[in-house]
C-alpha cells in the first residue's frame, strides 16, 4: 500500500477512535480488560490495512490453485465439488462396523474412516492378555485378513476412499487392505485412501508407540517408498496436528509441531534417496477444527502458505502438487461436554463451518453424545447433516470459491423455530426460502441436480415421526439420475406436503428427445408406506440390468404398500456401498 494512502487510513482511524469509540465507552464499557483468541493471542478492538501495511496480494494471498495456495488448493473449490464427508467410526467386531459403514454411506457419507480399537493400535491381537478389557471398546478389532474382509464386505474398494487411523502397525494394516483389494479384483493403482502412519506425533501426544523413533521412522519411509512405486493414489502419511491440539496445544503450536514433524519425514525420505517430487504430492495432513472460528480459519489458510513456501524454497520441489497442503479436519473432541449434550450440535456446526471456510478437503463432524459413549445412529446422522447440507446450503458457505473473503453476501434461506434433538422430543421448525438442488448429491451420490427449489414448509412431530406441511416448487431444473442415461432437463414441478403424505401435484421434464410427466402421492399409514404414482413417458431411455431400452409412448401406474422396515432394507441394498 502506498505510504500516503496508509497515512490517510491511520489518521481516519485515530479520528474514529477519538470522536466515536472513546465516547461510546462511557455508556458501554468493554466487557473484559483483555480480549484474546482460544490460543491466548490478544485481539485488538479493530483491524485495518495498517495492520498489514506491506501485504502484497499476489505474493501473500493470490488465487485458488495457485502459489502460495492461501485461498485453496483446487481452482473451483466447493463450487465444483463439496468436501468429502468422512465420519470416523469403528466399534465392536468387523461385522458390527461393516453395518455402520453401510448405514453411513446410505445417509450421504462419501468416504470411510476406520477407528481401530486400542489393541490393534498397539499391535496386539484381541486374545492377548494385554488386550483384556479393551476389545472393541473404542474402535473395531482387526486381528487377521479375515477381519479386514468382513469389515469391507459388500463395499468395493475402487468406489470409496478409506482413511485408516493407524500408526505403529500401519504397514501391516495397509498390506491387509491391499490383499483385500486383490481378492476383489481391484488393481493397486486404482485404490485411493490414507494411512495416518505418523509416528512422531505419537511421541508428542497420543502415545501409541511400539518402537523408538529411529526404527519407527524407517518403517514409515519403507511405506512411502513402496506406495510411491506401487500404490500411487495412496496418501502415505497423514501428518497430524489433531492429537497435539487435543493434548492441550494452542493453534500456533499445533501447526508448528505438525510442520516440524513433516520436515523430519521429508528429510528421512531424502536420505533414503527418494526424489521429493515423487513422494511429496501424496503427503496429507490432519488438523483440529477447534473453538474460535476466525482463529481456526486463519490457521488453515496460514498452513497452506507456510507449506507452499517450505516445499518450494527449502526443499526445492518443482511439482506444484508438492506445494499443496491438502488436509482432513475433525471438529474438536476435547470441546464436547457431557452436560447438555445437545449444545454440542451447535458447537460442532460452528467448528465445521471454520473447517469449510478454511478450505478443508474432507471433514469429520463429532456427534453430540461422544463425551458420553459411542454415538447412536441418530446422533451420527445428525453429525453427518452438520457436515454437509447444513454447512453447505443453509450457511451458504460453498457459494463462492473462497468463502472466507466473502463480504456482504445475504443468504436466501430463513430458518426459524425450535429444535430439541432427541428421538422423542418435539420439533417445531419453519423453512422459508430457496435450496440449491446440488446439495441433494450429498444424500445420494448416484443423483446430481442443478437449479433451485423454493419452499415454504414446516416440520413438526419428532425425529422418529416427523410431519411436514407446506409447498415446494422448482423450475428449469436438471437432474442426472443413474437409470436415465440422458438425464432430465428443463424440469418444473410442485410438491405439496400434508403431514404424512407428499403429493406430486405436477412434474414435467425433458430427457434427450423425449418427455416425462409424473403425478401421484406417497405417504405413511402407521408403519406402512402407501404410494400411487402415474407417469406418462414419451421417447424416454431407461437403463435396465440387461441394457438400455427406449419407452416410445406409455402411460404407467404404480400402486402398492411397503413396510417401513422393508424400505430401510431396500435402501441399504440399493446404496452405492452395497452394489
Amino acid at each position: 500500500m502506498e505510504d500516503n494512502k496508509l497515512k490517510e487510513i491511520i489518521k481516519a482511524r485515530e479520528t474514529w477512535d477519538q470522536d466515536c469509540y472513546q465516547p461510546s465507552l462511557k455508556q458501554s464499557p468493554e466487557r473484559m480488560p483483555r480480549f484474546s483468541t482460544v490460543s491466548d493471542l490478544e485481539i485488538k478492538k479493530l483491524y485495518s490495512p495498517e495492520d498489514i501495511p506491506r501485504a502484497d496480494f499476489l505474493r501473500d494471498i493470490g488465487f485458488p490453485n495457485q502459489y502460495p495456495y492461501t485461498r485453496g488448493v483446487q481452482a473451483s473449490m466447493y463450487r465444483g465439488r463439496l468436501w468429502t464427508m468422512r465420519m470416523f467410526s469403528g466399534f465392536g467386531s468387523a461385522q458390527d462396523t461393516n453395518q455402520r459403514y453401510k448405514y453411513l454411506l446410505s445417509q450421504g457419507q462419501t468416504g470411510l474412516s476406520v477407528a481401530f480399537h486400542y489393541p490393534t493400535l498397539m499391535g496386539y491381537d484381541s486374545d492377548s492378555p494385554r488386550s483384556r478389557g479393551e476389545v472393541g471398546q473404542c474402535g473395531v478389532a482387526i486381528d487377521t485378513l479375515k477381519d479386514m474382509e468382513m469389515l469391507f464386505e459388500g463395499i468395493p474398494l475402487d468406489k470409496v476412499t478409506t482413511s485408516m487411523t493407524i500408526n505403529p502397525p500401519a504397514a501391516i494394516l495397509l498390506a491387509m487392505y491391499l490383499a483385500l483389494a486383490e481378492k476383489q479384483g481391484v488393481n493397486k493403482k486404482e485404490i485411493g485412501g490414507t494411512i495416518q502412519n505418523d509416528m512422531l506425533k505419537e511421541f508428542i501426544a497420543q502415545k501409541t508407540f511400539m518402537l523408538p523413533p529411529r526404527p519407527s521412522l524407517r518403517l514409515i519411509v519403507d511405506t512411502v517408498e513402496y506406495c510411491t512405486k506401487v500404490v500411487p493414489r495412496w496418501n502415505t502419511i497423514s501428518i497430524s496436528g489433531y492429537h497435539i491440539r487435543e493434548a492441550g496445544s494452542t493453534a500456533v503450536q499445533e501447526l508448528a509441531f505438525t510442520l516440524g514433524n513433516a520436515i523430519g519425514y521429508i528429510e528421512a525420505a531424502l536420505r533414503r534417496g527418494l526424489a521429493v517430487d515423487d513422494f511429496a504430492p501424496r503427503l496429507s495432513f490432519f488438523l483440529n477444527s477447534h473453538n474460535g472460528l476466525l482463529e481456526e480459519v486463519a490457521k488453515f489458510r496460514a498452513a497452506r502458505r507456510l507449506w507452499a513456501r517450505l516445499m518450494r524454497d527449502r526443499f526445492k520441489a518443482q511439482n506444484p502438487r508438492s506445494w499443496m497442503f491438502r488436509f482432513h479436519a475433525q471438529t474438536g473432541g476435547s470441546t464436547l461436554t457431557a452436560q447438555q449434550p445437545e449444545v454440542n450440535i451447535a458447537r460442532v456446526t460452528l467448528q465445521a463451518l471454520a473447517a469449510v471456510l478454511g478450505g478443508t478437503q474432507s471433514l469429520h463432524t463429532n456427534s453430540r453424545d461422544e463425551a458420553l459413549s459411542l454415538p447412536t445412529e441418530t446422533s451420527a446422522t445428525l453429525a453427518l447433516r452438520n457436515s454437509g447440507p447444513i454447512v453447505a446450503t443453509i450457511a451458504n458457505s460453498a457459494v463462492t470459491i473462497d468463502s472466507a473473503r466473502l463480504v456482504g453476501r445475504i443468504t436466501d434461506v430463513a430458518l426459524t423455530g425450535r429444535i430439541n434433538l432427541q428421538d422423542a422430543s418435539p420439533l417445531d421448525v419453519r423453512f422459508a426460502g430457496r435450496l440449491d438442488l446440488a446439495a441433494l448429491h450429498e444424500l445420494n451420490s448416484d443423483f446430481t441436480a442443478t437449479g433451485v427449489l423454493t419452499a415454504d414448509a414446516g416440520l413438526r412431530g419428532t425425529l422418529a415421526a416427523p410431519r411436514i406441511t407446506g409447498r415446494a416448487q422448482f423450475q428449469d431444473a436438471s437432474f442426472n439420475v443413474a437409470d436415465v442415461p440422458n438425464g432430465i432437463s428443463k424440469a418444473s414441478g410442485v410438491i405439496l406436503f400434508t403431514g404424512d403424505r407428499a403429493t406430486i401435484q405436477s412434474f414435467r421434464g425433458e430427457t434427450g428427445g423425449g418427455r416425462i410427466e409424473l403425478t401421484g402421492f406417497a405417504g405413511y399409514e402407521g408403519s406402512r408406506l402407501v404410494f400411487q404414482l402415474r407417469a406418462r413417458a414419451s421417447e424416454v431411455r431407461i437403463r435396465y440390468p440387461e441394457g438400455v431400452s427406449t419407452v416410445a409412448d406409455a402411460n404407467l401406474q404404480l400402486t402398492g404398500t411397503a413396510e417401513r422396515s422393508t424400505l430401510v432394507r431396500l435402501a441399504e441394498a440399493s446404496s452405492p456401498a452395497s452394489r
